[in-house]
């Protein structure tokens, strides 16, 4: 089980951080957070959004839900963001999801790919903004982190970094300078358009940039403009 800390400094009001020995005890207990509440919107409105992350730190928590007793065919999952590579490259979100997700009972889930085949990534934004706007609010999004600060593509270090804080368009596409790829990721704006946001990470190194803006009281780097806001119930997992 993991322990609840309350970490000060967060707008004026404290937020639960919910610590973990293992990730794997984490994602035992976050699978059981988020399949309550994606069952609880399909009771209420029908069907259920769901929007995840890429990386390595989900992976156990992708096999739980798979496994999870869920009206899965009434739950849409999508990406909050995607590399600009082709489908079947090993750096591909939409092969991961596919891989370690959409199987076994999620396999009736809907699933909403940010891949188009356009050429650029930059191309293929608009056309995506236009489809994730017909869609209405998120359930459930669940954020990762870097040990940079940025999550989804919202780099701190990219150009497009204040598009992706300000604009109403709901996907932007970044091209990070220390990270590989033009990525397609979705803008602030869309993922405040969420019912609630949780934080997902791993590892000393980044629980000392999550200590870094949260202590700042201020938005220093783009993890912290999910962090400091109340306007979405906002949720912190973290497992050493």
């Amino acid at each position: 089980m993991g322990r609840i800390k309350r970490l000060k400094k967060m707008n004026n009001e404290d937020k639960s951080v919910k610590t973990f020995a293992s990730n794997e005890q984490l994602s035992e207990q976050l699978c059981q957070r988020v399949s309550a509440q994606l069952s609880d919107a399909i009771a209420a409105r029908g069907h259920a959004y769901l929007v995840v992350s890429g990386g390595n730190t989900p992976k156990p928590l992708f096999e739980k839900l798979s496994r999870t007793d869920i009206d899965w065919k009434h739950v849409t999952i999508m990406l909050a963001d995607e590399r600009w590579v082709l489908p079947d490259s090993n750096d591909s979100n939409d092969k991961l999801i596919k891989t370690v997700l959409l199987k076994n009972k999620a396999a009736k889930a809907h699933y909403i790919s940010l891949y188009t085949g356009h050429e650029k990534a930059q191309n293929a934004a608009p056309v995506l903004s236009e489809q994730l706007n017909e869609l209405p609010e998120f359930d459930v999004i669940i954020l990762g982190m870097g040990d940079d600060g940025h999550t989804a593509s919202l780099f701190p270090d990219c150009a497009e970094l204040q598009q992706g804080l300000t604009a109403n368009d709901a996907v932007i596409a970044t091209q990070p300078t220390k990270a590989p790829y033009a990525r397609v990721s979705l803008t602030k704006s869309r993922i405040m358009n969420s019912r609630n946001i949780y934080l997902h990470f791993c590892g000393e190194n980044k629980l000392q940039v999550f200590k870094q803006v949260e202590e700042s009281g201020k938005a220093i780097l783009p993890i912290g403009e999910f962090l400091h806001q109340q306007q979405v119930p906002t949720e912190v997992y973290y497992a050493a």
